[in-house]
C-alpha cells in the first residue's frame, strides 16, 4: 500500500482524461464536525449524507467509473441506538430521493454488506434502488452497508468451501479471480484511489482484498467539509504517483 502525503491547493491540477477508474471513501469525521459546531451527532451525519450526494454527483459529472463509499461498518452497530436509527434514517429519505431521481441521474447504484439485519424497507429500497441501476450505463456508486472487510473475506472463504462439499469447486483449483467473484464486489475493479478525510490514518477495515494494491490519501479535512477542491488534491497528488504493483 502506498500512502500519499497531502498537497497545497495551488498543485491541485487534475487531469481529467487521465482519471483512475475507480475510487473509494472512507466517509469519517461527522460527529467531529458537529462536535466542534456544538451540535449533535446526528446533525454531522446529516450534513454528511449532504455531502455525499455532492461529491457523488460531481464524480459522475468528471467521468469517473466507480465510486465505492464507506456508509455504515460492521462495527457501527455499537454506537447508541439513537445515532445508528438516524443514520439508517438518512439513508432512507437518500434512497427515496435517489429512486425518484433515477431517471433523470442515471446513476448506478450498489449495495456490499449483508443487509439482512436492517428492517425490511431499507432492504427493499436497497434492492428496488440496485434492480433500477440496471438499466444504466456510467457512474457507479457503490455503498457499503453493514459491511466489514474481514467480514467478506470470511463470507467468501464459506460459500468457496460450501461449493467444494457440494462438488462445484476444487480447493486447489482456487485463483484471486475465483476468490474475487465470492466478494461483495464480484464484477468491479480494484479501488485505485483510497481516500480517508478526519485525520486518522487506518482503513478501519473497509475493503481490505481489494485495496492490496491501491493508492491511499489521507487528510484532515472532516468529511462534511470535504469539497470537490479536496477531491481534486486527492485526484491530483494519485496522479503523481507512479503505480509499480511491486515491479520497478
Amino acid at each position: 500500500m502506498a500512502f500519499l502525503k497531502r498537497r497545497p491547493a495551488a498543485e491541485a491540477q487534475v487531469d481529467f482524461d487521465h482519471l483512475p477508474r475507480h475510487v473509494a471513501i472512507i466517509m469519517d469525521g461527522n460527529g467531529r464536525w458537529a462536535k466542534k459546531r456544538g451540535l449533535p451527532r446526528t446533525a454531522g451525519h446529516a450534513a454528511g449524507a449532504e455531502n455525499f450526494r455532492t461529491i457523488a454527483t460531481y464524480c459522475k459529472d468528471i467521468g469517473l467509473e466507480y465510486l465505492t463509499v464507506y456508509a455504515f461498518s460492521t462495527e457501527n452497530w455499537k454506537r447508541p441506538a439513537e445515532e445508528v436509527s438516524a443514520i439508517m434514517g438518512l439513508l432512507k429519505k437518500y434512497l427515496l430521493e435517489a429512486i425518484s431521481r433515477m431517471e433523470r441521474d442515471r446513476v448506478k447504484m450498489r449495495f456490499f454488506g449483508d443487509l439482512s439485519p436492517l428492517d425490511p424497507e431499507l432492504q427493499a429500497l436497497c434492492r428496488r434502488t440496485e434492480e433500477i441501476s440496471t438499466h444504466y450505463e456510467g457512474c457507479q456508486v457503490n455503498i457499503c452497508l453493514n459491511y466489514g472487510g474481514r467480514d467478506e473475506v470470511l463470507r467468501a472463504a464459506k460459500a468457496f468451501a460450501e461449493d467444494c462439499v457440494r462438488g462445484d469447486q476444487k480447493p486447489g483449483d482456487l485463483t484471486e479471480e475465483t476468490f474475487g467473484s465470492y466478494l461483495f464486489s464480484d464484477g468491479v475493479p480494484d479501488p485505485d484511489l483510497v481516500i480517508r478525510p478526519s485525520g486518522e490514518i487506518r482503513i478501519s477495515n473497509f475493503l481490505l482484498w481489494q485495496s492490496a494494491y491501491a493508492e491511499f490519501y489521507f487528510t484532515d479535512v472532516l468529511w462534511p467539509d470535504f469539497t470537490k477542491e479536496e477531491l481534486n488534491k486527492a485526484l491530483a497528488a494519485y496522479q503523481g504517483r507512479s503505480r509499480r504493483f511491486g515491479g520497478v
